[in-house]
């Protein structure tokens, strides 16, 4: 039986790094889908904007969860990474319920992601609903 893996959840990652880790992930997610886009749909913006949203759940969900050790490609060229509040990995589901949490904290003039920066835990509102900490890889 595998032992899952616990991280230390003292050293919380605050706002400015969290961001760039988000602005690289962006690009990322932006580049892959632009290319999907034009080789499947030829460059249909309609169709395009699902596939969009497709990879970017494909994304988040498998490098936030246990599968990706909690860090996207952002995450890891920054060495930080997402946790359980009890400092486990995320499942799954663990991680499209933070990856809706974001798609939240985005829709209301991306108030939830600010949160970050006066929370004492560090916390956006997306971390609050799927209980998770930004931590120190």
């Amino acid at each position: 039986m595998a032992v899952a893996a616990t991280f230390a959840t003292t050293e919380k990652i605050g706002f400015f790094t969290r961001a760039i880790a988000l602005i690289i992930d962006g690009i990322l997610v932006g580049i892959v889908g632009s290319i999907l886009n034009a080789v499947l749909f030829a460059g249909d913006a309609v169709r395009g904007n699902g596939l969009n949203l497709l990879v970017g759940v494909a994304y988040y969900v498998y490098f936030w969860s246990a599968y990706g050790h909690g860090q996207t490609l952002g995450n890891r060229a920054l060495s930080i990474r997402v946790v359980k509040t009890d400092g486990s990995e995320l499942t799954i589901t663990d991680a499209l319920i933070r990856y809706l949490g974001l798609l939240l904290s985005f829709f209301c003039l991306f108030i939830g992601v600010i949160w970050v920066a006066f929370d004492t835990n560090k916390q956006g509102w997306h971390d609050k609903i799927a209980s998770t900490y930004v931590v120190k890889a």
